[in-house]
């Protein structure tokens, strides 16, 4: 069986730190362009006291071994600039879902996304020993699922009407995954794609 803790992920433009109530105002301020929570289920988290009440909603869901949630720091200016988490969590099965991930408009299409991605899928397999991690993204959300592709995750389906938003807007999820056979070819792939970020 795994055994979840928090832990500090480094890379080479950003490290993954644990979240925590002190993170807010950088992410408040990462946080306000809308189209950032266009696909999420959470509505817009675009004012500090939003962002102070989701970041406590995380932190409690932490407390009950629902989820770890991290913080992405820019290592050039030491800012939050974004989140991600493990969630859920299947310790006896050694399962976990990677997702709640945003990061500010002027760090999405930068590099940030796959090192985070990289950071989190090598924790999942080497360290904690996971035979699958999935993921799962709003239907509508084509750069999502263009993204999860890209560095290899499978389609596996679609689960019709999944949930409901924070705006009433009905969501059918689209399920990814990695299994560990599939995560060399993956690991791979991202270091390649890294390596040409990083030039």
């Amino acid at each position: 069986m795994m055994t979840i803790q928090p832990v500090r992920l480094i890379g080479s433009i950003v490290r993954l730190e644990p979240l925590s109530e002190a993170h807010v105002p950088d992410l408040a301020i990462a946080g306000q362009d809308e189209s950032i929570w266009q696909f999420l289920p959470y509505g817009n988290i675009n004012t500090e006291v939003k962002m102070s009440e989701h970041v406590k909603m995380l932190l409690a869901r932490e407390a009950r071994g629902a989820d770890l949630p991290f913080v992405a720091v820019l290592l050039e200016s030491n800012k939050p600039i974004g989140c991600s988490r493990y969630l859920e969590i299947r310790e006896d099965h050694r399962a976990l879902e990677i997702g709640g991930t945003w990061y500010g408009r002027a760090y999405q299409r930068s590099g940030v996304n796959t090192e985070c991605k990289y950071l989190l899928l090598k924790h999942a397999f080497e360290t904690l020993g996971c035979i699958r991690v999935q993921f799962k993204t709003d239907a509508r959300n084509q750069r999502s699922q263009k993204s999860l592709e890209r560095i290899g995750a499978v389609k596996e389906g679609t689960l019709r009407k999944q949930m409901i938003t924070a705006d009433g807007q009905v969501r059918d999820s689209i399920y990814y995954s990695i299994i560990e056979s599939e995560w060399p070819s993956v690991k791979a792939n991202l270091e390649e794609k890294l390596e040409r970020s990083y030039e």
